[in-house]
């Protein structure tokens, strides 16, 4: 596995948060984890704003966001890197993908899937519940990526089986890892070095079956947005929410098809409501902004999320 990591390296850590809401308290305790760490080791922060969904970012929530980070105490450094000035360095990853022959086109909407999976009792989903697609597209007359993307009306998925086999994935994810630190303290209160060595946890991409990597009105996914970041930014330590330790699977096996380093890992525990439900901006969790006008501090924020 190569590694972004080397022992006389400078560490890079990123909080990347997406403008297409106001940032809550488990925004804060991503943002204030990474910031910590980074302190604590001497390295970097970068602050990354993930606007690639340009359908739903909106510039008042990217200005909320700067202020609410230097309300908390963070400081990171300048230019902020705005995902939606660099969509061809995603497009040249597409197209790279697109000639090892590991892209098709798919004109398949979301509730086609959904009726053949109800038809089919058993039909398995991926590690966010969702139907695994069935591979209806994958047989069709080839097209580039690009004239796929220009023409619209389509989405780009990747042949995960095809996909696999060329990164050279065994059964039970063998050739295929990353390396997690402090998996077994979410809180990360021990420190940078509280998991000096991590564990290899073996990856499984298969799970996610042929994955949507970009559509006409998005064109690039998360997860193809997100390795090219990283390794374009030289971010060494990826410290994000548990709630995508299975998509570090997906993003392994990019990252070995685009011949791209691998950072080290930490998916830390999320910060629950009373009900002990994830917080997140489609439920309209409480803002860091409202809890600034309701009197809290910096200090009743780290107290209330436990740092």
């Amino acid at each position: 596995m190569t590694s972004g990591v080397t022992a006389d390296s400078q560490r890079v850590f990123r909080f990347a948060p997406s403008p297409n809401g106001y940032l809550h308290l488990g925004h804060a305790y991503s943002a204030l984890l990474n910031f910590d760490l980074a302190r604590q080791c001497g390295g970097r922060l970068l602050l990354r704003i993930e606007d690639i969904d340009t359908g739903r970012a909106r510039a008042e929530f990217e200005a909320a966001i700067y202020e609410d980070l230097a309300w908390l105490g963070l400081d990171w450094e300048r230019p902020v890197r705005r995902q939606s000035e660099h969509f061809e360095d995603y497009a040249r990853a597409l197209e790279r993908l697109d000639a090892m022959g590991l892209i098709y086109a798919c004109d398949c909407k979301r509730s086609d899937i959904a009726r053949i999976a109800a038809g089919k009792p058993g039909w398995p989903r991926d590690p966010d519940g969702s139907p695994l697609y069935p591979g209806t597209c994958r047989v069709k007359p080839r097209r580039t990526a690009r004239e796929v993307l220009a023409k619209g009306g389509v989405a780009l998925r990747l042949d995960m089986r095809r996909a696999s086999t060329l990164a050279g994935q065994g059964p039970s994810g063998q050739g295929l890892a990353w390396r997690e630190f402090g998996a077994d303290s979410p809180s990360l209160r021990g420190g940078i070095d509280d998991d000096p060595q991590g564990t290899m946890i073996a990856a499984d991409p298969a799970a996610w079956g042929d994955v949507v990597l970009a559509r006409k009105d998005t064109p690039a996914s998360y997860h193809i947005a997100v390795v090219v970041d990283d390794a374009l930014q030289g971010v060494t330590d990826v410290v994000r929410g548990k709630d995508l330790f299975e998509a570090t699977s997906l993003h392994r096996l990019l990252q070995r098809l685009l011949d791209l380093p691998a950072p080290n890992y930490r998916h830390h525990g999320l910060v629950l409501d009373e009900k002990g439900e994830k917080l997140g901006k489609s439920v309209a969790s409480t803002a860091l902004r409202a809890l600034r006008a309701e009197g809290w501090t910096p200090a009743d924020v780290r107290r209330r999320i436990g740092l």
